[in-house]
């Protein structure tokens, strides 16, 4: 199966170490992403039997559930816009709840792609003069229309982390689980994930009866609370950052033996 993008852009997101957490994968039947985001990893490996990806953000997931099932009326939804700061301020001021699905979904979208780093708890327009914006409304329907494809058997869920968790362990199961840095645990939000929850996921992930891979920051907290399990150091670059030339150390962290 010939790798694919991910639609969205992402803060944090995995475009640039995706490569490296698939070849580690072991044999499973069913994978799920517990903090998807951008799924980069989802849309770069080839289909496991059962797919779910899941994400505490009800706007993204109710974007790729419009993805999935409205296609043509989400795309539709771009037919007259325009990439400028007036349009990007004019969605932020829109409140979601008072819009459908399909508006909601394409408000999300056209935020994602047109905010400065990908920000997406209080974003500010992204504008520069040596690159164009990563919202190309010529191609949305070409963009979207992969992710349709790719998402057509996959499961999508909007729950918190421990409850997906629980609902999808079993001994065929492969996690792969993506949390905020440590150290930016309020770059998506207030409560959304908190320092602690660190050492509430460590102690879910200890008791699982399928296998994970963890991808996280390499950080003295972070090598001290995930210490009971093997980890290897990786290095990537940010896609989305003033260092993104810069290598940056990153532990993939595991309950398995290498493959």
């Amino acid at each position: 199966m010939t790798q694919q993008k991910s639609p969205l852009a992402w803060l944090g997101g995995k475009s640039r170490l995706a490569d490296q957490i698939i070849e580690r994968m072991p044999a499973h039947q069913t994978y799920c992403e517990v903090f998807a985001g951008a799924a980069w990893v989802l849309f770069k490996k080839p289909e496991s039997k059962v797919e779910i990806i899941n994400d505490i953000n009800r706007e993204l997931t109710n974007l790729y559930r419009c993805v999935k099932h409205h296609l043509g009326e989400l795309v539709a939804q771009f037919r007259w816009m325009l990439v400028s700061r007036d349009e990007f301020d004019t969605f932020l001021s829109l409140p979601p709840d008072a819009l459908t699905d399909i508006q909601r979904a394409a408000r999300f979208f056209y935020l994602a792609k047109t905010s400065f780093g990908a920000k997406i708890h209080k974003p500010t327009f992204g504008i520069a003069a040596t690159a164009p914006p990563r919202l190309n409304l010529l191609r949305i329907e070409e963009e979207l229309s992969d992710a349709h494809v790719r998402l057509s058997r996959v499961f999508i869920e909007n729950k918190p982390y421990d409850q997906v968790i629980q609902r999808f362990d079993k001994p065929g199961t492969l996690f792969y689980v993506d949390p905020p840095y440590w150290g930016n645990e309020k770059d998506y939000g207030e409560g959304v994930f908190s320092r602690e929850d660190f050492a509430r996921l460590a102690g879910i992930l200890d008791g699982l009866k399928g296998k994970f891979i963890l991808s996280l920051n390499d950080t003295p907290g972070v090598r001290e609370t995930f210490a009971g399990f093997r980890m290897e150091a990786v290095k990537t670059r940010y896609s989305i950052s003033a260092k993104a030339n810069q290598a940056v150390g990153e532990v993939l962290i595991f309950n398995f033996k290498g493959r």
